[in-house]
């Protein structure tokens, strides 16, 4: 039998404090612990998978901070967050953002193309979740430390 694992790949069960390696593992079969890769991730948003139709991204918004009013017009987001609480905001505009509903662990956040939206870290402890996006959004590799290289990588955002 032939398969990745994100665990036999990287992860050495002998030093279970080792954490897995965060990395895009893109265009080869992929099984990982989502939820314990959520929340070691520490940077804005670091490519785990991309493919040709779809990316995974992991995320971690630090405390009093948000992801940032976006909009992707030609693809539909996926997200659930692991740790944390937060609001999510959508709406047709930039200027209404009718829609406002609490999060927390174990929430999923659907975005269909074409919706402004935000998501703020309302709570005490860094907002971790992972997103996916289809099709693909960032450059496969991608890796942004904090929010203003994702910045200053993508422009302001309202792509």
């Amino acid at each position: 039998m032939n398969y990745y694992s994100a665990r036999n790949q990287y992860s050495n069960p002998g030093f279970p404090g080792q954490g897995l390696r965060l990395r895009d593992y893109g265009l080869e079969p992929f099984v990982i612990n989502i939820n314990q890769a959520a929340r070691q991730n520490n940077t804005f948003r670091t490519a785990l998978w991309t493919g040709k139709h779809l990316q995974l991204t992991l995320m971690s918004i630090n405390v009093g901070e948000d992801i940032g009013l976006e909009i992707h017009r030609n693809l539909d987001q996926f997200l659930r967050v692991e740790t944390g609480q937060g609001i999510v905001t959508m709406g047709d505009s930039k200027e209404r953002l009718d829609f406002q509903v609490p999060v927390g662990i174990g929430y999923a956040i659907i975005i269909p193309a074409g919706k402004w939206h935000n998501i703020y870290n309302t709570g005490c402890i860094p907002l971790k979740l992972y997103s996916i996006y289809a099709p693909p959004q960032h450059p496969t590799g991608t890796v942004h430390a904090t929010k203003a290289m994702a910045q200053a990588a993508e422009g302001e955002h309202g792509f």
